[in-house]
């Protein structure tokens, strides 16, 4: 019986667990931050130039917000490599526009593109792209880390789509600014030079297709990098760059200058009222989420700890109680919530099919709250039509062109996962919990399921103990584990990062706000089979 005192005990229980998930959250962060290993920061700064960080902090308004995508990616990839791949990805204001930043770690590498660095650029111009948000790319990078090649080269979303996306947003009238702050050699020469302005420090700022080095093997000449590629000669002779900087400050300076010529921000296409805190504190959240990731979030609660007021118009309550519709408010701006509470069954998916149709009529941004084992199966459900209507939530949730952003809040399973927006379906912005956990079953279902594949494959006379089915399941349901966490989704950029969720309405907040700006194009759905 759950008694107040037990009720009590189990939520300090579940704020403890929450916490230390947090504190390694935090501890992955602050390696993220600090990027190369000190002595390289000393040398770095010795030489009169500025960290990254502090370079994105000059560039930004003072206390603008710093919406970070992909902060932990590549996280244990590369030895020697900090979480991050050598790159700062991120949306803040300048000059009160909001503007993407993204900025060469020289610390990391010498700023040298892994084949996760070239996957983490790509996705912030792709954010970029999609809100029509301006690109200021601080450059101080060595190009390509050559033995990564096959991850950096000859595919589609590695380092030549930065420039396809370069000039398909330049083409949109999209600006591209580029900060050249230290080395930008071979390829990469090309970012800054594929954007629209550039800015360089002379005496630090470089620009070649060859180095030094290259060019005497290649030709037999001999010239410095000063000759070759450096500030005065691409500002007075080769006209390839075309502001002139003294050091990091005055560059970030004229850089934030250019912004400031730009026309201004789009004003909101959807209104949006007066904020109102949610009904309960959102760091109740930490004692709601259950310590045992195999018991479900209660969703009714969170969305309390999210919500303005904690208020949900709810659509079809008595219908298709697994999954929560209804409008709602973040930040005073409107969203059409779908939350799960259970299994999937033929009525949560034709409730969702049909709320979706609502939202893209009004143009309303859909928010996707995913915590479900999937869709039900047996004989019953298989009877009742569950693969058809799993099918019209799909169409509608993959033909939706009004905004879409998903937050894994728990665990997100299978074809369940895909329904419920998984990145697959391109939402605009993607996150987790730190709690949350996404893969094609769970641990224990998969473990089971390999279970029983091999012990109808047994051969006659052969025994197969209790023992032995749990030795066998054992590293299955590691490996699951493993594979679904939310740390291992962020370091493959699976999503755009880890959220607290303490963080989760500020950040839908910008994220809506940012989405309010782009006209939405009508919706035009694929078949519904019925």
């Amino acid at each position: 019986m759950n008694t107040p005192a037990s009720m009590e005990s189990e939520r300090r229980l579940n704020e403890g667990a929450y916490r230390e998930l947090l504190a390694s959250l935090f501890e992955a962060r602050g390696q993220a931050w600090q990027g190369g290993p000190p002595a390289t920061h000393e040398r770095h700064m010795q030489r009169g130039r500025i960290l990254v960080r502090d370079r994105i902090e000059l560039l930004l308004d003072a206390g603008s917000p710093f919406l970070e995508l992909g902060e932990l990616a590549g996280e244990g990839f590369y030895e020697g490599v900090a979480p991050g791949a050598g790159i700062v990805t991120g949306v803040g204001l300048i000059q009160g526009r909001a503007c993407m930043v993204i900025a060469n770690d020289a610390t990391v590498k010498g700023g040298t593109y892994f084949g996760m660095t070239c996957r983490k650029h790509v996705r912030a111009q792709r954010f970029a792209w999609q809100h029509r948000l301006p690109c200021v790319t601080l450059v101080d990078s060595g190009g390509a880390f050559l033995p990564d090649q096959a991850n950096i080269f000859p595919d589609e979303g590695l380092f030549g789509s930065i420039f396809h996306n370069q000039v398909g947003m330049s083409a949109e009238g999209i600006a591209q600014i580029a900060v050249v702050l230290g080395a930008c050699t071979a390829g990469g020469a090309y970012i800054p030079a594929l954007c629209d302005e550039i800015v360089i420090v002379r005496g630090k700022g470089f620009m070649f297709l060859g180095g030094p080095q290259l060019t005497q093997a290649a030709t037999g000449e001999i010239v410095d990098a000063e000759q070759l590629g450096g500030a005065d000669m691409h500002s007075r002779v080769s006209g390839v760059t075309d502001h002139l900087a003294d050091d990091d400050a005055h560059a970030l300076a004229i850089a934030r200058r250019l912004v400031g010529e730009l026309p201004p921000m789009p004003p909101p296409l959807r209104d949006r009222v007066a904020p109102r805190d949610p009904a309960r504190a959102v760091t109740d959240i930490y004692g709601l989420i259950p310590r045992d990731t195999r018991k479900p979030v209660p969703t009714r609660d969170v969305l309390q700890c999210l919500l303005d007021a904690g208020e949900l118009s709810e659509f079809k309550a008595e219908y298709g109680e697994t999954l929560i519709t209804g409008f709602a408010r973040i930040g005073g701006w409107q969203v059409g919530v779908l939350a799960n509470n259970g299994v999937l069954f033929t009525e949560s998916a034709d409730k969702a099919a049909h709320f979706i149709d609502l939202c893209c009529k009004r143009n309303v941004p859909l928010l996707f709250l995913s915590d479900v084992t999937g869709f039900m199966v047996g004989r019953e459900a298989e009877q009742g039509g569950i693969a058809k209507a799993g099918a019209r939530f799909i169409t509608a949730m993959s033909s939706a062109a009004v905004p879409k952003f998903t937050l894994i809040t728990g665990g997100s399973y299978g074809a369940g996962y895909l329904a419920m927006c998984g990145r697959q379906f391109k939402p605009n912005a993607m996150f987790m919990w730190p709690n949350a956990r996404a893969a094609i079953m769970g641990p224990e279902q998969a473990a089971m399921t390999l279970a029983l594949v091999k012990r109808q494959n047994l051969k006659p006379g052969e025994r197969w103990s209790a023992e032995d089915e749990e030795a066998f399941k054992a590293p299955i349901r590691r490996q699951y584990e493993d594979f679904a966490a939310a740390r291992n989704y962020a370091r493959h950029l699976w999503v755009d990062g880890i959220l607290d969720p303490a963080e989760t309405r500020e950040t839908l907040t910008l994220l809506l706000d940012l989405a309010a700006r782009v006209p939405a194009p009508a919706t035009r759905f694929g078949v519904f089979r019925m």
